[in-house]
C-alpha cells in the first residue's frame, strides 16, 4: 500500500511538474511572439535594409549560446527576448517586400493566421491525444539539415523552383517540429520552458516565414 502511494504521489508531482512547464512555454512563447511582432513593426516602419536584418539575424544566433547558458536562471528570459526581438526586426525587410504587393498585407495576415492554425491545430491534436512523437527526432533533424544545404546551394544557383521545394519541406518540417516539441513537454522529455519557448518560437517562425514566401510565389506579383 505504501509502495503504491509512493508511485501515486511520485506521478501526481510528474503531472503537476508537466503542467507547469507547459504552461509557463506558452505563457512566455505568448509575450515573445508579440514582443517580436512589435520590434517587426518598428523595423517596417524604419524601413531597416536586408544588411541590417543580416546583422541582427546573426545576433540572434550568438544569442543561443548565452541562451544556453542561462536557461535555468531568470537572466534566460532577458536572452529570449532579445533573441526573439532581434529575429522579429530581421523580419522588417521581408515584410515590407511583401507589403508592396497588391494586397500585400492581406498576403502577410493569411500566412499570420495559416502559421496560428497550424500551431494551435498540432499542438491541440498533441495536448489532446498525448501521443509520443519522439520518434519524429531523428528525421526532422535530417529534414532539417537537408533544407538548410539546399538552401545554401540555391543563393549560387538561383533556381525559383528549388526555392519553392525548400519553403514547402520547411513547413511540413516546422509542423513536425511542432508535433515533437509538444510531445517532449507533455512527456517529460522537456523540463526547460525557456528552451522549450525558444524551440517553439523557431518552428512559428521559420513555419511563417516559408508559409508567407509560398503565398506570395503563387499569389502575388514579384
Amino acid at each position: 500500500m505504501e509502495q503504491r502511494t509512493s508511485y501515486s504521489s511520485a506521478g501526481e508531482a510528474s503531472a503537476l511538474q508537466t503542467n507547469k512547464v507547459l504552461r509557463n512555454t506558452y505563457m512566455l512563447l505568448a509575450m515573445t511572439l508579440t514582443f517580436s511582432a512589435v520590434c517587426a513593426g518598428i523595423a517596417m516602419s524604419l524601413g531597416l535594409g536586408q544588411g541590417a536584418a543580416m546583422m541582427m539575424s546573426i545576433g540572434a544566433l550568438v544569442m543561443i549560446f548565452f541562451l544556453n547558458k542561462a536557461a535555468q536562471s531568470s537572466m534566460g528570459i532577458v536572452f529570449v527576448f532579445v533573441f526573439t526581438g532581434l529575429l522579429g526586426a530581421s523580419l522588417g525587410p521581408m515584410l515590407n517586400y511583401y507589403a508592396g504587393f497588391p494586397g500585400g498585407s492581406g498576403l502577410i495576415m493569411q500566412a499570420f493566421g495559416t502559421t496560428a492554425l497550424v500551431f494551435f491545430g498540432l499542438s491541440g491534436y498533441v495536448l489532446t491525444t498525448k501521443k509520443d512523437f519522439s520518434f519524429m527526432g531523428g528525421f526532422l533533424l535530417v529534414g532539417i539539415i537537408v533544407a538548410v544545404v539546399a538552401s545554401i546551394a540555391n543563393i549560387f544557383l538561383g533556381i525559383p523552383a528549388l526555392s519553392l521545394a525548400v519553403s514547402s519541406a520547411i513547413v511540413f518540417i516546422m509542423s513536425g517540429f511542432i508535433l515533437y516539441d509538444t510531445s517532449r513537454i507533455i512527456n517529460g522529455g522537456e523540463t526547460n520552458y525557456i528552451r522549450a519557448t525558444v524551440s517553439m518560437y523557431l518552428n512559428i517562425y521559420n513555419l511563417f516565414t516559408s508559409i508567407l514566401h509560398l503565398l506570395g510565389a503563387f499569389g502575388g506579383d514579384d
